[in-house]
C-alpha cells in the first residue's frame, strides 16, 4: 500500500495515539486528529486525505453522521471503528457511505486489509461515477444532435445522412465540435420561433 494521508477521529485519546503510531510505523502520514465528528469533517475538508478512520460514538457529531457528510461530498473513503457490532449500527453505517467497518480493538492484521478495501471501493465508485457522467453526456449529445438533424431535415428537405453530413462539414469549416454546431442549430431555432 502506498503512503497515505490519513485523518483519524476518536474521542479516546489513547486509541487515537495507538492508531497514529500503528499507521505511522507502516509509513502513513496522519495529517489530522479529531475527538469528535464535527472536527473530523472540518479536518477532512481542510486536508483532503486519502482515508478517514473514525469511531462511531463521538461527541458533538457521531461518526456515522460525519461519514455521511464526507461520503456525500465525495472527499475521501471512510473506515468506521466501533466497539459495537449490533445490527442496527451496521445498518446505519451501510447507508452512510462508509466503505469499511472494523470492530475494536483494532489490530494491524485487520486494519490494513480494511484500509485496502475502503480505498479500492472508493476508487471503483469514482470510476463508476465518471463512466455514468460520460454516458449522460453522450446521451445529451445524441439528443441534441438528433434535434439538430431534424431541424435541418425539415428546413432544407434533407435526408438524415445529408443533415448529419452538413453538420460535420460546418463543424470542420468552423473548427468547432459537432456538439457545438448541433447546440447552435437548436438554439437558433428556439430564438427564431415567433
Amino acid at each position: 500500500m502506498n503512503k497515505l494521508k490519513i485523518v483519524i477521529a476518536d474521542n479516546e485519546s489513547i486509541i487515537r495515539m495507538d492508531l497514529k503510531e500503528l499507521l505511522e510505523e507502516a509509513g502513513h502520514n496522519v495529517v489530522g486528529e479529531a475527538s469528535n465528528g464535527k472536527k473530523a469533517v472540518e479536518l477532512t475538508k481542510k486536508y483532503l486525505p486519502d482515508l478517514v478512520i473514525m469511531d462511531i460514538k463521538m461527541p458533538e457529531m457521531d461518526g456515522i453522521t460525519a461519514a455521511k457528510i464526507i461520503g456525500d461530498e465525495k472527499i475521501a473513503p471512510v473506515l468506521l471503528l466501533t466497539a459495537f457490532s449490533q445490527a442496527d449500527i451496521v445498518e446505519k453505517a451501510k447507508h452512510s457511505g462508509v466503505l469499511a467497518y472494523l470492530v475494536k480493538p483494532v489490530r494491524e492484521d485487520n486494519l490494513f486489509p480494511a484500509m485496502e478495501i475502503a480505498l479500492t471501493r472508493f476508487k471503483e465508485i469514482q470510476q463508476l461515477e465518471l463512466e455514468l457522467s460520460d454516458v449522460k453526456n453522450s446521451l445529451e449529445m445524441r439528443k441534441t444532435l438528433d434535434r439538430a438533424k431534424g431541424i435541418l431535415m425539415d428546413a432544407y428537405n434533407l435526408s438524415e445522412s445529408e443533415a448529419y453530413r452538413r453538420i460535420q462539414q460546418y463543424s470542420m469549416a468552423k473548427r468547432k465540435t459537432i456538439k457545438e454546431i448541433a447546440e447552435a442549430i437548436v438554439r437558433s431555432t428556439i430564438k427564431n420561433r415567433p
